[in-house]
């Protein structure tokens, strides 16, 4: 089997070390959805919000918080959603980001997984997309930022490792399956 080199999304960059991505991940998505997300609905049920984020969005068109705020809940239910399929699916294949298949892990391609390759990632991307639209914060949109760069980091690295393991039947999930977004990327 040819070894197939991981698409480096940052080229220019030096390699990251993989252990040390996957952590600051991990501990990351941890402390977003533990302590980001509760503070966030706490704040945006006492409308504290503007008085504590220097960084929310204030004196826009008054339909500007409108469609943020729907399109913000789509996309942070839908990544919930996302995500609990996604877990589903795995069963008890999952395992933290970033860490490789051991061997009684069964390579899965149903559920999310026939459609896109990282699903879970789509799903955190999404929810912390859809909390900056929700509180129209730039802070929070930072947050998205964070986790896109921290995604894009993890997953040349995590399929090459997919890839070791699963080999060409691997290669040919890659060939019909796009990595975050359907038919786009």
């Amino acid at each position: 089997m040819s070894k197939i080199a991981p698409n480096r999304p940052f080229p220019g960059l030096p390699a990251v070390g993989f252990t040390h991505v996957c952590s600051v991940y991990n501990v990351f998505n941890l402390f977003f959805l533990l302590v980001v997300n509760p503070l966030a609905a706490l704040l945006l049920i006492t409308r504290q919000l503007p008085a504590i984020d220097p960084t929310h969005l204030e004196n826009l068109p008054s339909w500007v918080p409108v469609v943020s705020e729907c399109v913000g809940l789509l996309f942070y239910v839908t990544g919930f959603l996302l995500m609990a399929w996604s877990l589903t699916s795995l069963g008890r294949n999952y395992q933290l980001g970033g860490s490789a298949p051991r061997s009684e892990d069964r390579m899965i391609t149903n559920g999310p997984y026939r459609v896109i390759r990282h699903p879970m990632y789509t799903a955190a991307l999404s929810i912390s997309l859809g909390l900056a639209l929700l509180l129209q914060s730039l802070a929070f949109l930072c947050v998205f930022a964070v986790y896109l760069v921290l995604v894009l980091l993890l997953i040349p690295t995590e399929e090459e490792k997919l890839l070791q393991c699963y080999g060409g039947e691997y290669l040919e999930y890659r060939k019909r399956t796009q990595r975050l977004l359907p038919l786009a990327y």
